[in-house]
């Protein structure tokens, strides 16, 4: 019977985990370059969560300064707190008219420099290189790690580096200026991964309190005989 209980908790705290994971992902469905977690679990059953790296659907913006990068790569952003790699490309101008991200973080060129954008016709090549007016002023730097699950996530669509080991050039990238990635979860998939959770997290619930019940029937009875 403990065991039961046990196998019945075990499972209600699986569901409270998934239905975390899942609000998560509803909540960032429109963040750009947002990556959704998924769980697994190993050969002792111990839970996983790892994050899924897959490319999110592209999204035309006509905006000049929001930047895609097809295949595999981040942006580097210079945060307080030090560099954060990202594949939110949805930037825009500081009051010195430095490349930044929405929270105001520059975003990094190559060699660490800054990406200024002082000029009315503004191109980006595939390569991330820059043009201001028609003049090659710097090009962004897009860099991958052979461990993409030794990043870490932070805030949004942010990831540190603790395991990944280091950077290199994302040879392969392609940089799409004009648009965003958005979010590779889907409201419609995560609304039903919801719905799942909560019923199975009902039906483990219900198989506690039926042991439990059974449980305090049997010790009132034992009472009863003694």
């Amino acid at each position: 019977m403990i065991h039961d209980m046990t196998k019945a908790v075990q499972g209600a705290l699986l569901q409270e985990r998934k239905f975390e994971i899942v609000a998560n992902h509803l909540a960032n469905v429109n963040t750009p370059g947002f990556k959704g977690d998924i769980m697994s679990f190993d050969n002792i059953l111990k839970a996983e969560i790892t994050v899924n790296h897959s490319q999110g659907s592209m999204q035309d913006t006509g905006n000049p300064l929001d930047m895609a990068i097809g295949g595999d790569g981040f942006f580097k952003i210079q945060t307080a707190n030090g560099v954060r790699y990202t594949r939110a490309g949805n930037f825009t101008l500081d009051n010195q008219n430095n490349l930044v991200n929405q929270n105001g973080a520059p975003v990094l060129g190559i060699g660490g420099a800054n990406i200024v954008i002082d000029g009315s016709d503004v191109q980006v090549s595939q390569t991330g290189e820059i043009f201001i007016d028609g003049e090659s002023t710097g090009q962004l730097e897009i860099v991958t790690f052979q461990n993409l699950n030794g990043l870490t996530k932070t805030d949004g669509a942010n990831f540190i580096n603790e395991n990944a080991g280091g950077e290199t050039a994302a040879s392969d990238a392609s940089v799409i200026q004009g648009s965003v990635e958005g979010a590779n979860v889907q409201t419609v998939t995560e609304m039903v991964k919801m719905i799942e959770s909560m019923r199975t997290y009902e039906a483990a619930t219900k198989v506690i309190q039926s042991i439990d019940e059974t449980n305090t029937k049997a010790v009132t009875e034992v009472g009863m005989l003694s």
